[in-house]
């Protein structure tokens, strides 16, 4: 079987996190732990402040991409060791703004005891509205900027959507510009016919409401019984459309090396006065990196690569220019 790396890697749901090489925080940061309870249990975060600043600050909330990926930006389960939310925090700090970066439910700190066929893509979104407001309550912040990689991009736009006056700005990271159930048979193009084939039977079904309890054991790392239902929670949005209810300035980042996802699903979330910039040679992982498959891939498994240069001044200077 072809190897399988894109947003379908979101389905594998799992709580244990890899063990990563430490960045030694900045001294002229500080971080403390952020709790936000939910009737599911609570989800658990990491905030990041400068430490000498004068009056009010902008913050940024990071929401992780596709899969069991933790406040960091790395994944046991998806043998993925990046730091990546933890490089942008850092990056963020050092330029005078605060993030909040937090394990996404079921993973690290936050895996609550919710079953994995009881998870819909709306928890997600749930669990960002409770700690956008709980951003915009805290009186050392100015502005609450949602800045949403990979997955983490549809979760954000929906959150700052619903969640008007208390979401200054909006950024896409790395955000697919099409329904899941689009990219996802579109990437399973890549595998033999008999799985392909069967996916898109699986997609035909769910599509019309309909859960498939006999599974093909070769469909389970994408379409087990357990995540159906996630599935089709997920493949209601459509993120060209959804990206157009936020009332918000919006940025829309996108590398031309990702793997993941396209410069063309970037242009799709364009809308009228938003900014859109593609960075030649940035990755998924928001690394520099080539074209070329392994040597690409490789990066996801390098903790210590900064982030590329040109992705960080994008965003602080976005920031910088909002109202």
């Amino acid at each position: 079987m072809k190897k399988v790396y894109i947003i379908i890697l979101a389905l594998c749901f799992a709580s244990k996190i890899f063990a990563q090489a430490e960045i030694k925080l900045d001294p002229t940061l500080s971080e403390s732990p952020v709790a936000l309870k939910t009737l599911s249990g609570t989800i658990a975060g990491t905030l990041t402040i400068p430490k000498n600043t004068n009056g009010k600050i902008p913050v940024v909330l990071i929401i992780a991409g596709s899969g069991p990926v933790d406040r960091d930006g790395n994944s046991a389960k998806l043998n993925l060791a990046t730091n990546t939310y933890k490089l942008i925090a850092e990056a963020l700090g050092k330029d005078g703004i605060a993030s909040l970066r937090y394990d996404k439910r079921m993973v690290g700190e936050s895996a609550i005891g919710q079953k994995e066929e009881n998870l819909r893509f709306d928890d997600y979104v749930d669990d960002a509205i409770g700690l956008i407001n709980l951003l915009k309550d805290d009186q050392r912040f100015s502005k609450v900027i949602v800045l949403g990689h990979s997955e983490g991009s549809l979760v954000g736009m929906l959150a700052a959507a619903s969640t008007v006056g208390n979401t200054n700005a909006f950024i896409s990271v790395a955000g697919a510009g099409r329904r899941a159930d689009r990219v996802l048979r579109e990437q399973m193009k890549s595998q033999p016919a008999y799985i392909s084939e069967g996916f898109n039977k699986l997609m035909d079904s769910l599509s019309a409401g309909k859960v498939q309890k006999n599974v093909n054991s070769s469909l389970y790392f994408i379409g087990r019984p357990s995540i159906q239902n996630y599935l089709m929670s997920w493949c209601r949005f459509d993120p060209e459309k959804e990206i157009k209810n936020i009332k918000a300035p919006i940025l829309v980042v996108q590398g031309n090396t990702d793997l993941q996802v396209t410069v063309a699903d970037a242009s799709n979330l364009k809308k009228s006065g938003t900014t859109l910039i593609i960075i030649n040679n940035m990755n998924h992982v928001l690394k520099e990196a080539p074209a070329d498959r392994e040597k690409n891939m490789a990066t996801y498994l390098e903790p210590n690569l900064p982030l590329k240069p040109e992705f960080i001044t994008t965003v602080l200077d976005f920031i910088k220019k909002l109202k």
